[in-house]
This record gives structure tokens, C-alpha cells and sequence, in this order.
């Protein structure tokens, strides 16, 4: 989002969900992103271009919002909200990344697929907020620096989101769940001095 708003103004949240709505209601008319212009988005939001760009930078940044908040809806149905770091809500997330890699991978139009790098990195971004969340929140002997959190929410969301989009772009010889479980086993080694082991 620009800068030169306030995300938490309730007015700034509704001309985004406006924006993120007319840019919806276009993708499912046209079925093609590609030709979906800026100005047809905020004609359809009953905004201007202007308002348009306090928001996004460009169509892409929308795109990449868009689909952010598609994993966010489709994650609030797997982990409840007051979900923490432990080996299962940690499972949930890891298969919850595999499951949206290949299924955008498979029901993605061909005209679409060119943004799917955008929907690989959102996932990624999103993934990567949810463990900072959880590590700052983990109980530790000695707190680690807010540096040191972030860079180890980076490097977790990076082993967790690799291997799924690998997986995701070939032949699958192996379920998403063994995948996951996999998956699992590397984090957990690597996290075991913060996260529950039952």
C-alpha cells in the first residue's frame, strides 16, 4: 500500500476493499487479468485513477494483494486466530502452502498464468508474516532481537515455501501431505527450542 495513507483508517480500508472488489468483480467477467486496465478498476470502484494509486502502486501490487488475501481467507478456515507456534498449527500451515501452490497451479487460465510468480510471492510474504507473528510470541529462556526473529521468520518461510513450490511445478510423485510431513520434520529440527513438541 502508498505511503501516503493510513491503513487503519476505516475510510482507507473500505476504498481498498472497493478497489480489491471492482478488480474481482473484472476478473470474473473478463477471466483475463492481463486486460483488465487500471481505469476500469476505479470506474468500477467509483474512484479516481488518483485514489487508485494511494492505494497500489500499480495493477501488480493489487494482483499481489489480491491473491494475499485469497491464502489469508483460505488459512482463517484451517488455523484459528489465536493459533501459536507448535507442531501442529505449524503442519496445518506448511500443507496449507502446498495446497495452494498446486491448486493455483492447476486451475489457473492460461491468459493468467504470468502473475502466478505474484501469487507464489504473496503466499511467500504471507507465510513469512504468520511464523514472525508466532515466533514473537513464542515463550523463550532468552528473547532473541526483533532482528534475529525476522530473519529466522525469513529463513523458515524460505524452507517451507521452496520445497512446495517445487513440488507444485512438477509431476507430483508424492502427496501434499507426505510432502508437508517432510517439510515438517527439516523446520521443527531447526526450531526445537521454541516450538511445542507434544
Amino acid at each position: 500500500m502508498s505511503r501516503t495513507v493510513n491503513e487503519n483508517d476505516p475510510r482507507v480500508q473500505r476504498t481498498r476493499q472497493l478497489l480489491l472488489q471492482a478488480f474481482i468483480g473484472l476478473v470474473q467477467e473478463k477471466q483475463n487479468i492481463h486486460t483488465i486496465s487500471i481505469q476500469e478498476i476505479a470506474t468500477r470502484a467509483t474512484v479516481n485513477r488518483a485514489t487508485f494509486y494511494a492505494h497500489f502502486e500499480d495493477k501488480y501490487a493489487l494482483v499481489e494483494s489480491w491473491m494475499r488475501e485469497k491464502f489469508q481467507r483460505m488459512l482463517v478456515h484451517r488455523l484459528p486466530a489465536s493459533s501459536t507456534l507448535q507442531q501442529s498449527t505449524l503442519h496445518t500451515l506448511i500443507l496449507a502452502v502446498f495446497d495452494s501452490l498446486a491448486f493455483g497451479r492447476r486451475y489457473a487460465r492460461p491468459s493468467n498464468r504470468q502473475f502466478f510468480p505474484l501469487f507464489e510471492r504473496a503466499i511467500q510474504q504471507e507465510l513469512s508474516d504468520i511464523l514472525l507473528r508466532w515466533l514473537q510470541q513464542a515463550p523463550a529462556k532468552l528473547p532473541p532481537s526483533e532482528e534475529t526473529l525476522e530473519t529466522m521468520a525469513q529463513v523458515m518461510s524460505w524452507a517451507i515455501f521452496g520445497p512446495a513450490a517445487q513440488w507444485s511445478r512438477e509431476e507430483q510423485n508424492c502427496s501434499a501431505e507426505e510432502m508437508a510431513q517432510r517439510v515438517l520434520t527439516i523446520v521443527i529440527a531447526g526450531l526445537s527450542p521454541v516450538v511445542t513438541v507434544p
